[in-house]
């Protein structure tokens, strides 16, 4: 990738981590290399994780760090996705020691930062190469400090079926403005037989943090009028049939995997982690999709702009094991690492030319070249920027996407709202 827009925290929440940090007299250095297991052997290093057993990236980088550490297990504390922030804030709370901690956003993570709950390793970084994966580090800068070390980076591209497309003799989408998108999947919508053009996930991003993105727009401030364009033509494609209504994919918890792997929908914009999945299950078996990628539809042709979140590994200030954590954070977010996400089709933080090209070797990726563009945007942008007040904003947004979607609200009435209590919260 060549550019990620950096994002600080506020000063408010840099306050809060210094008076906070002040307050419990921390003199300690940013890693304690005393693992209270003095060596190596028998260390049970514990991990937070999220549907471990559908996440490829877990036990691949587990059992890849155990082979190079004889005498470590690495262990997931696995908790369901949805309940995952709410989990580990109660779990950092209480005071658990589980040894590192999985910084699922940057949101949570600002969270944890702020109440002194992690390990600052910001000299520690000083002596790493860590320009392959800068961007990314970048995202994790509190004022100079950094309290988490990053293993991968996802960013949003276009999915496409090749052989819907092929069907109806239409152009693979390599370079869609919104405006051809549109019309390619009214296109290759058939009423009849059920197959939509495209299929928008119910997430409120999907429309919001992609128009925030292409707009250099900050969802975190009380002005929402660019949503309005991007309202309007998802409304549209609802209206046309090309893509399933909010409603009833709301209603039926249809999931983004099974309209896509099933050839119900041509088109659908995703995070890149879906290649793992897809990948997974047309080993299994499971699905036998011709698919590819492609940049996501632009305002401007030729551009390629997008937005994503890295994801990182945080060492707990309770660690019983933070010398052999701290290895842990090396190994997964350095050049060993990515080599390990590569092979499983996981995009890591850490990407070189002979990254990316030991990703692209897998078995089953696209190789043609819409495909290599869509895999290095222009520009990305970050899905949800760090704010004091992100939980209750993120909160709103969702309700007014959705009143919107189902017909309840107008586009304006909508943005309207959204910053009218936008604007109420951050006072």
């Amino acid at each position: 990738m060549k550019k990620w827009t950096k994002v600080l925290l506020s000063t408010a929440l840099l306050g809060a981590v210094v008076v906070i940090a002040g307050a419990c007299g921390n003199k300690e250095k940013a890693v304690d290399t005393k693992s209270s297991k003095g060596d190596k052997e028998n260390i049970e290093l514990k991990v937070t994780t999220w549907n471990y057993e559908t996440t490829p990236e877990f036990e691949a980088l587990f059992r890849a760090f155990e082979k190079e550490n004889p005498g470590v297990k690495v262990s997931p504390v696995d908790i369901a996705s949805d309940d995952y922030d709410t989990k580990i804030t109660t779990m950092m709370s209480s005071g658990d020691e589980t040894d590192i901690i999985t910084m699922k956003n940057l949101l949570s993570y600002s969270g944890y930062a702020m109440r002194n709950q992690l390990v600052d390793v910001t000299d520690h970084i000083k002596d790493l190469d860590t320009k392959a994966a800068k961007e990314s580090y970048d995202m994790f800068d509190i004022d100079g400090k950094t309290y988490a070390q990053p293993y991968r980076t996802d960013f949003w591209v276009l999915y496409y079926n090749k052989k819907m497309f092929d069907d109806k003799k239409i152009e693979y989408p390599v370079n869609l403005t919104w405006e051809e998108y549109e019309k390619v999947a009214k296109d290759l919508t058939d009423t009849d037989t059920g197959q939509f053009g495209a299929y928008q996930h119910t997430w409120r991003s999907v429309v919001q943090a992609m128009s925030a993105a292409q707009n250099d727009k900050n969802l975190t401030k009380a002005k929402y009028e660019f949503l309005k364009e991007d309202y309007d033509r998802v409304l549209r494609m609802q209206d046309d049939k090309s893509i399933m209504d909010y409603g009833t994919a709301k209603s039926t918890g249809v999931t983004y995997a099974s309209q896509f792997e099933s050839s119900k929908a041509a088109m659908m914009p995703m995070g890149s982690w879906y290649m793992a999945g897809v990948l997974a299950n047309k080993d299994a078996g499971k699905t036998d999709v011709d698919w590819a990628i492609a940049p996501v539809p632009q305002k401007k042709k030729g551009e390629n702009t997008t937005f994503g979140s890295p994801t990182a590994f945080a060492i707990n200030k309770n660690a019983k094991n933070q010398e052999m954590a701290q290895k842990f954070l090396d190994f997964a977010s350095g050049e060993k690492g990515a080599k390990v996400l590569a092979e499983v089709g996981v995009v890591p933080s850490y990407r070189t030319d002979a990254i990316n090209k030991l990703y692209f070797s897998k078995k089953g990726m696209p190789t043609d070249e819409a495909s290599q563009k869509a895999f290095n945007p222009d520009t990305i942008r970050v899905e949800f920027p760090v704010d004091k007040n992100g939980s209750a904003i993120d909160k709103i947004l969702q309700e007014e996407h959705e009143l919107i979607l189902v017909g309840d609200s107008t586009p304006e009435k909508g943005i309207a709202s959204m910053e009218k209590r936008v604007a109420q919260e951050i006072k």
